[in-house]
């Protein structure tokens, strides 16, 4: 069914965001869909399904060659691995076989490796598309060579100094061996966590917990209830003195909480304390989501200047959504802020399935427009969707005019 957007220009601010951003950026910002909003568990998985196969049907052509450099054509990294985690949730939900076909094939053309880096967080986020096809029947041969880099790991720990970030020291080679970025949050330890109780070795959950709250311990700001992006961001303010906190980075975190949370036993010390950490980034997203439904690339921006943004966006209704599922949130006061966050969603889904809005690849608040699109950005709208269904939303009851009001 088609769906008209209505677009209208507007003179966006950018000087809230980050230090060398352009003052002043046009960019469309679309309007609420003129079509009911998609609710039912049904009308989600087509839109979910809709985008997805605009995505894999332009994968083939190199939607995206200028970012190559970056490694968007790297089919075991970080930018389509993220995807592919979307595809994981999309193919639990989904009846069309084609959807479990690619993940599988997938596995099958990457030999089941990981990325080309033993240490890195960005190189293991692959690995929960396998570690879901193992669960699928794909055999142990799915998950015996991510089982053997991360043996290595175990066997080798890294030594490498947690506040340096890697692109801080000189040369670019520090801290690449630990989680010294909040986005690796959502990368690795998911991945050990769900290796873990694939395999009942309790080792690969040890590790990814203690590294996960060495990463929380030094990037976790206790009064803001934020994550900073990694090291060079504590001192960093906006022109207007506020704290930068990037919005997908934040994304990443909360997401990633929602994806090693049901991995921990409940009552377990460790899963309380990660439950704490999800109700309070929460809360205080729930505070600072703008009016429109999106949240500001750079969190604490001013909301009514801030361009809209897609990817932490949909991270956050991922989260949101399923922490109200799960009992974590409380539905009531949570629902309101995941309507508000699903519509901005929906709104940036193109007619062809194209999904915009997405901040290009970065590490930091950063210009974006309605046509951008990435690879991670589909992944985290199939989670966002997956989790909405999952939710089941009733349709907003409209009042009837003139109906007397019950007392």
């Amino acid at each position: 069914m088609k769906r008209a957007l209505l677009l209208a220009t507007t003179v966006v601010s950018l000087a809230c965001m980050a230090p060398g951003l352009p003052a002043v950026a046009e960019t469309p910002v679309a309007a609420r869909p003129a079509a009911r909003m998609p609710l039912s568990r049904a009308e989600i998985l087509t839109l979910a399904e809709r985008v997805a196969d605009y995505q894999l049907a332009t994968m083939a052509g190199g939607e995206f060659p200028q970012n190559a450099a970056l490694g968007t054509s790297d089919m075991k990294g970080w930018v389509q691995g993220a995807l592919f985690v979307g595809l994981t949730a999309l193919a639990d939900h989904s009846d069309k076989p084609h959807f479990r076909q690619v993940i599988l094939s997938r596995g099958v053309a990457n030999k089941w490796e990981l990325g080309r880096r033993l240490y890195h967080a960005d190189d293991h986020v692959i690995g929960q598309s396998y570690l879901w096809a193992y669960r699928q029947g794909a055999g142990p041969q799915a998950i015996a060579p991510l089982k053997a880099s991360f043996d290595q790991i175990l066997a080798h720990p890294s030594q490498d100094d947690l506040i340096h970030h890697e692109y801080s020291a000189p040369g670019g080679a520090g801290c690449d061996e630990r989680w010294c970025w909040c986005d690796a949050i959502f990368m690795a330890p998911p991945t050990w966590l769900q290796l873990a109780q694939a395999t009942g070795d309790r080792r690969y959950r040890d590790f990814a917990v203690k590294e996960f709250f060495a990463t929380t311990d030094m990037l976790y700001d206790k009064e803001e209830h934020l994550y900073y992006r990694d090291s060079r961001f504590f001192e960093r303010r906006d022109p207007n003195g506020r704290k930068v906190f990037w919005s997908r980075g934040d994304g990443w975190v909360l997401a990633g909480l929602a994806r090693m949370i049901p991995y921990l036993p409940k009552g377990d010390a460790d899963r309380t304390r990660m439950e704490t950490i999800f109700r309070e980034m929460s809360a205080k997203l729930k505070t600072i989501q703008k009016p429109d439904g999106f949240w500001s690339p750079s969190l604490l921006s001013d909301p009514k200047t801030a361009l809209p943004e897609s990817s932490g966006t949909a991270f956050y209704v991922f989260g949101l959504a399923w922490g109200a599922k799960a009992g974590l949130l409380d539905r009531a006061t949570y629902e309101p802020t995941i309507r508000r966050g699903w519509a901005a969603l929906v709104s940036a889904v193109h007619e062809d399935g194209k999904f915009g809005y997405v901040q290009p690849i970065s590490d930091r608040p950063d210009a974006v427009g309605y046509d951008d699109t990435q690879y991670y950005g589909v992944g985290a709208f199939l989670l966002a969707a997956t989790a909405v269904a999952d939710l089941g939303l009733e349709p907003a009851r409209v009042p009837t005019k003139g109906a007397k009001r019950r007392r």
